[in-house]
């Protein structure tokens, strides 16, 4: 397989016994990504449930506890590939109480697949997971309505629930989605297009998602280095040798260009970059890599390295959406730590304005958060990279909330 090939992560949602574990299950199977001694497996869970044919929703569904309750309550990540791309597949719950499962699942995705039931429509968990991939700025979305076979494949059916969808995204400001007829169960519109909807002209889910745009626009954005590691060697090859490591978040360095170094605000020029040992003249994200100065400054771990020009605002107030994802509540006044790149700092949180002083497990709402310490932090909708943070319980450093900072500096309600 080439090294080249591309690779695209996406994420699956969908309210309960929509499917999605079958859906998933189908896509993985169709497409030969499933191995043989696995296929035996369901085959032979199936047929002791009296099932008549291998029940794909088994090969997703893998704790034990899961199978027997019938229901999936973890981010289940699918490595596999066809000859065009390679995926990753962030299979995440449907329950309500899991909403903190799917954002986890849908950060880092570069396209979301939202499942519908084509006998239920649009529901409430529906316009929350569109809630979610709005406010996590996922660049594709995908709505499969699925279940067709069970709607005699009809496209009103079809064409109601897409104006449905439609008019819920408009209101959240979600980009433009492909709305897709699927059957899971009996395989239509999964890997191969169904000739049981000839009404329908568009590509089947997997075409569909082997050629969408893979959203590494990340070169385009303003430059930014947090970074990871101080590297001096100290050796007799490389005595006076001192690098600042790390992954680029965004945007393209190149030799030979101003930067600043955050939040300290000095000015140097980069005298080179080191990429897998060797020097190079430009590199870009997500590229790891290794750049040298010209001057003599302080950088340690945490800094941020970005171009003179085009530096983020340094505070030490930030307004951010987050997600909730601890069984423990954050209140207004608690202490934490909030980790944003490379750097953890101390923190409390100020207020919660869009409830009432506390969030719980899967809320998502509205905070202000004060740092001991000035952060340089870009807006999320402008980086998903250096506008996420997390909060952290100083005690036994349980993730309290994943946070997307606002740019627009006003805090409004969630």
């Amino acid at each position: 397989m080439s090294p080249t090939i591309e690779t695209l992560r996406f994420a699956t949602a969908g309210s309960v016994d929509d499917g999605k574990s079958t859906l998933v299950g189908r896509l993985l199977h169709d497409s030969k990504s499933v191995l043989a001694d696995q296929l035996e497996a369901v085959e032979r869970v199936s047929a002791s449930r009296g099932q008549d044919g291998p029940d794909l929703a088994l090969l997703t569904d893998g704790l034990r506890a899961e199978r027997e309750q019938g229901i999936t309550i973890d981010v289940a990540y699918r490595y596999f590939a066809t000859p065009r791309r390679r995926f990753i597949l962030a299979d995440t719950p449907g329950h309500v109480q899991y909403t903190r499962n799917m954002v986890t699942g849908a950060s880092t995705a570069e396209l979301t697949v939202i499942l519908v039931d084509a006998r239920n429509g649009v529901v409430e968990q529906t316009r929350r997971h569109a809630a979610i991939a709005a406010l996590l700025r996922v660049p594709h979305v995908v709505l499969a309505v699925n279940k067709m076979d069970l709607v005699a494949y009809e496209e009103p059916v079809f064409d109601r629930i897409v104006r449905d969808f439609a008019t819920h995204a408009a209101e959240l400001g979600l980009p433009t989605f492909t709305s897709i007829p699927v059957s899971a169960l009996a395989g239509d519109n999964v890997v191969d297009r169904s000739t049981r909807m000839n009404w329908y002209h568009g590509p089947a889910l997997l075409e569909h998602l082997e050629t969408v745009p893979v959203s590494h626009d990340l070169a385009h954005r303003p430059a930014r280095l947090p970074v990871q590691y101080v590297i001096r060697p100290r050796t007799a090859e490389h005595p006076d040798y001192r690098g600042y490591a790390g992954q680029i978040a965004a945007g393209t360095f190149r030799v030979g260009e101003e930067v600043t170094v955050l939040p300290s605000g000095r000015t140097t020029r980069i005298a080179g970059i080191d990429l897998l040992g060797e020097p190079v003249d430009m590199a870009f994200a997500p590229q790891s890599v290794t750049i040298r100065i010209q001057d003599d400054i302080d950088i340690s771990r945490g800094d941020l390295i970005v171009p003179a020009g085009d530096a983020p605002a340094i505070t030490q107030d930030i307004e951010a959406t987050v997600c909730h994802v601890a069984d423990q509540p954050l209140t207004a006044g608690h202490r934490v730590l909030l980790k944003h790149g490379t750097r953890t700092v101390k923190a409390i949180v100020k207020d919660i304005p869009s409830h009432p002083g506390r969030l719980v497990a899967n809320d998502i709402g509205r905070v202000v958060v004060r740092t001991a310490e000035p952060l340089a932090v870009d807006a999320y909708a402008d980086s998903r990279r250096t506008g996420a943070f997390l909060l952290i319980d100083p005690a036994d450093g349980t993730t309290l909330a994943a946070g997307m900072a606002d740019g627009s500096g006003n805090v409004g309600q969630g």
